[in-house]
């Protein structure tokens, strides 16, 4: 079988979809209480689970004694997709196994920017009921598909999350809102000297830095990164003296 259901990604560029998106930014928000202290945190998270994340990512992490996140869609689990094939559920059991963050993404990645509040929590409710049924503990974080949002949606997720991660750039520090948290993507032509810049900003400061990518192949959709330029960035981090923890674990000693 085949998905497409994931496509690049359009936003509204219209003038209430950029008054939108502004806005939903100062709307339920839930500061975070505390960042770091006396070191830098970065965590490593993977969308959607393409295979090739599920393994050459896993064992980059592994061979840091690090962990990463992994927001699942559970509806393209075992699918074929324009990043590869997607991780069957063995894939998603065996990153448990392995202290690995499983997070939640929505059932088959519906987009959360035009969605209203039924939607997603028919979206969230039956892909983590999935998760569950398959032995794995009911997710703590999320991540929008797409990084999008809107009132509805973030209102419903804020009270079922300790933090819903999107794709604006930026570090985790005190104030900073856990229910639009920012991230930074390791992805496409600029993505390692993208996230390498931003591992310095957050070495600087002491703060939290949350890196994304999908796929990681030597030749990756325009989403992911090569194993290589992973490699550089973890090391880049152990380096630096950041301290490599899961999104869970960096959300619940912010709270």
């Amino acid at each position: 079988m085949s998905v497409d259901s994931i496509q690049p990604y359009g936003p509204d560029r219209s003038v209430v979809g950029k008054l939108r998106r502004r806005l939903v930014k100062l709307y339920a928000r839930r500061p975070a209480r505390r960042g770091p202290q006396d070191r830098p945190w970065l965590s490593v998270t993977f969308d959607d689970a393409p295979t090739t994340a599920t393994t050459v990512g896993a064992e980059i992490l592994k061979a840091h004694g690090a962990k990463g996140a992994y927001y699942i869609s559970a509806g393209l689990l075992g699918l074929d997709g324009h990043m590869g094939p997607y991780a069957e559920w063995s894939d998603v059991e065996r990153l448990h196994a392995e202290g690995h963050e499983i997070g939640c993404h929505t059932l088959d990645h519906t987009d959360l920017g035009p969605a209203g509040a039924e939607i997603t929590r028919d979206a969230v409710s039956t892909n983590r009921a999935a998760l569950e049924a398959h032995g794995i503990p009911s997710p703590t974080t999320f991540a929008y598909p797409y990084g999008d949002v809107s009132f509805a949606p973030k209102a419903v997720l804020a009270p079922r999350f300790d933090l819903l991660r999107a794709l604006h750039h930026g570090v985790i520090e005190r104030g900073v809102d856990l229910n639009q948290a920012p991230s930074v993507g390791m992805e496409g032509p600029e993505g390692e000297q993208t996230a390498r810049t931003w591992l310095r900003r957050a070495a600087e400061r002491k703060a939290w830095l949350i890196l994304t990518a999908h796929d990681v192949q030597a030749q990756p959709s325009p989403w992911g990164c090569t194993p290589d330029a992973l490699r550089r960035i973890v090391k880049e981090a152990v380096d630096r003296g950041f301290e490599i923890i899961t999104v869970a674990e960096g959300a619940r000693r912010v709270a």
